[in-house]
């Protein structure tokens, strides 16, 4: 069974965007701030965490990276000083990471080429009503997504 040819097309668009974008993030992000797109991505998701921690499972699920790739670039943030890892106070088989007060300064430092690269790479090139449809079918895409791929924790059993 094979997609018809404009979903073709739409899967096709949204995987050269996406690397493209990407792309261009890695270099201004590299550039700016010494981050690769997964270090700014951790640092940007606890950063917009409540009291900018988060679990380093529920962090894995959310970046969509490996448990142990994650440890691996934790440890990297954290000797530079951006975030920490410590024991959570609910439970002591989980490891919490925080962002820290120098991630923040970077994470504001890398934020407005960010920005400008979002807005001049992808909605520069839609209006208004493209930008929330647009919206929309992602959330939808995602949500759905989301479902149907397994959490960090099941993909770790899986291999066991």
């Amino acid at each position: 069974m094979a997609l018809d040819e404009r979903r073709t097309e739409a899967y096709f668009a949204l995987m050269e965007a996406g690397g493209l974008l990407q792309m261009l993030m890695e270099d201004q992000l590299q550039r700016d701030g010494g981050l690769s797109y997964l270090q700014f991505f951790l640092l940007a998701r606890l950063a917009q965490a409540p009291d900018g921690r988060m679990r380093m499972t529920d962090l894995a699920d959310t970046v969509i990276h490996s448990r142990s790739g994650l440890t691996y670039q934790a440890a990297k943030l954290e000797t530079a000083g951006l975030l920490r890892r410590e024991s959570s106070p609910h439970d002591e088989r989980s490891v919490t990471a925080a962002i820290t007060d120098q991630g923040r300064e970077l994470l504001n430092q890398v934020l407005p080429g960010h920005v400008a690269i979002v807005e001049q790479g992808m909605f520069e090139a839609l209006d208004d009503q493209q930008t929330e449809a647009l919206a929309d079918a992602l959330e939808a895409v995602r949500d759905r997504l989301r479902v149907l791929a397994p959490s960090s924790a099941q993909r770790r059993r899986n291999r066991s």
